[in-house]
């Protein structure tokens, strides 16, 4: 019994975190959802207030694409913009990024390069 218990637990799999990048009504929203997640050494989610540098978003961004851990990754599309350069050259399935509306900023589907990729491929874009 005690080895058929065992044998479960550890071929179980875990599943995969949701990594949150945004600004701080996004991220709060989230982190009392549920999603949140920290560990001595790393987190989950990045808060962007308006003095945030690029460079920090990026970091965090391609830090987060590194994690085995991660499935998702939730980005207000303003942010977003604010790091096109990175989103495009990243062509990975997992983590998936999804880019979603901020309380301030609403969503607009042209400027998001999934809808731009999916547009591409039904034929409707360039």
């Amino acid at each position: 019994f005690f080895f058929t218990l065992w044998r479960k637990q550890t071929t179980m799999e875990v599943g995969k975190l949701v990594a949150i990048i945004g600004d701080e009504d996004t991220v709060t929203g989230f982190l009392l959802a549920g999603v949140g997640h920290r560990t001595a050494n790393q987190t989950n989610f990045l808060i962007v207030k308006p003095d945030t540098h690029v460079s920090i978003v990026e970091d965090s961004f391609k830090a987060m694409t590194e994690r085995d851990d991660i499935g998702i990754i939730l980005i207000n599309q303003h942010v977003a913009n604010d790091i096109r350069h990175v989103l495009k050259d990243y062509n990975q399935t997992i983590p998936t990024v999804l880019e979603i509306p901020s309380k301030e900023h609403p969503y607009d589907p042209d400027q998001d390069y999934i809808m731009q990729r999916v547009s591409l491929f039904l034929g409707g874009g360039a």
